[in-house]
């Protein structure tokens, strides 16, 4: 160790000596560049180099228990649930066999010069395919490289990995498949009750987000709903049609918004503003359409039933968009309790979806036609506000005078002539 580094030494010095020696600067040229070489390797063979990893070779699964054939990759899905049957939990413990083939657990690489024979199969790593492989090759849980010069003469197949092709050449097909099976037998296929019980849940929580919908703007805006309602009482078919055309031109409007925006100044810098409550106010105006219908029907179902004579608690607004959404839910409800069945499943399912689409176009163009409430006149505000009330359903000849009974006729009085008691 001393003498190299006083070898090391004196070749330092050396281009130091050397313009002392008065020599040509091209000789001194030379001389310095064979001087930095030899000392650049005195140096290497001083200096240790740390320590590199060395590549670790990982056994080949052992060969013993579920057999999983790999000659025909076409489905992958097949494949995957096999290996996953008879590989639960991979490990060096693990037994598959590969006829005409091979199973390896964890990263595998084909060398340049090496040739494999026979299908490949790959587990818990990723395979890199340098020299030649005269087989299938199909990896499970990672990745295929088939870097350039490298042969591959069958069929790729990638479970929940990717194929990379650097430049080889693969003689079959590649397939990838990357959304995850369920082992056969693991009870994934859901009951019938759990089904109906699934359906329920999705519906209630529809359900009581509707409800607190409806009560917040029962509590927000409650003149504006009861106008709604009233445009859809009164004016049902043409709410349905304006509803229908709203529909249609809700997406040209929005489009001629956003260029009349863009083509001003002032309108880019108010686009994402006008994006936001464009959106907001289609979504208000069907939401609250569709409330609005709720609410029409929960009043006229409520008005009935008094005039049949039943005493009702405080039917307000509240009542009526609760008992709305009720009767509006039935559908869905009977779609929860039987869509498991094949065929009546699917027909409860569609007509629940054609009444909800129905009913709201219609709460649609109502709010439309009545501008969200502001506009009274598809409303039937125009006749006496006495007629929106329940009172023509009671014996009342006249509004605002009490019911009497009529006089009958006297002994003495002629049919058809009026009686009066003044006299």
């Amino acid at each position: 160790m001393r003498t190299a580094r006083r070898i090391l030494v004196a070749l330092g010095l050396l281009p130091v000596w050397a313009p002392a020696a008065h020599a040509s600067p091209c000789a001194l040229r030379r001389v310095s560049g064979v001087i930095e070489t030899v000392r650049a390797f005195v140096v290497q063979q001083i200096t240790q180099a740390p320590d590199k990893p060395k590549p670790s070779t990982l056994e080949p699964a052992p060969a013993g228990g579920a057999s999983v054939d790999l000659s025909d990759l076409s489905r992958p899905e097949v494949i995957e649930r096999a290996l996953r049957s008879a590989l639960p939990a991979p490990g060096p413990d693990s037994r598959v066999t590969v006829p005409n083939g091979q199973a390896r657990l964890g990263e595998f690489t084909i060398g340049s010069a090496e040739t494999l024979t026979g299908h490949l199969l790959v587990i818990k790593g990723d395979a890199n395919v340098y020299g030649h492989l005269l087989g299938n090759l199909v990896t499970l849980d990672g990745d295929v490289r088939v870097h350039r010069g490298a042969v591959v003469s069958g069929d790729i197949l990638a479970l929940h990995g990717d194929v990379r092709d650097e430049g080889g050449e693969i003689g079959g097909e590649v397939r990838t498949l990357s959304v995850p099976m369920t082992p056969a037998g693991s009870g994934d296929a859901l009951s019938p009750l759990a089904l109906v019980g699934r359906s329920v849940a999705g519906a209630v929580g529809v359900f009581l987000t509707m409800l607190a919908l409806g009560v917040g703007l029962v509590t927000f805006a409650r003149p504006n709903l009861e106008v709604v309602s009233d445009t859809v009482s009164h004016s049902f078919g043409r709410s349905f049609v304006t509803g229908l055309i709203g529909q249609i031109l809700i997406l040209p409007t929005f489009g001629m918004l956003v260029v009349g925006l863009v083509l001003s100044v002032a309108g880019i810098l108010l686009l994402p503003f006008a994006v936001v409550v464009y959106g907001l106010l289609a979504i208000l105006g069907v939401v609250g359409g569709y409330l609005a219908v709720a609410h029409a029907i929960g009043e006229t179902y409520t008005r009935r039933r008094m005039a049949q004579g039943a005493a009702l608690v405080s039917p307000n607004s509240y009542r009526y968009v609760g008992v709305g959404l009720v009767g509006l839910f039935v559908l869905w409800a009977a779609w929860a309790l039987f869509g498991w069945v094949p065929v009546a499943g699917e027909i409860v399912r569609g007509a629940a979806v054609l009444v909800t689409w129905l009913l709201a176009t219609v709460g649609f163009g109502a709010a439309l036609l009545s501008r969200a409430g502001v506009r009274e006149s598809f409303a039937g505000r125009l006749i006496p506000p006495e007629a929106l009330t329940d009172e023509y359903l009671w014996a009342t000849p006249q509004f605002g005078v009490p019911a009497v009974r009529r006089p009958e006729a006297g002994p003495g009085t002629r049919p058809g002539t009026r009686h009066d008691p003044g006299r």
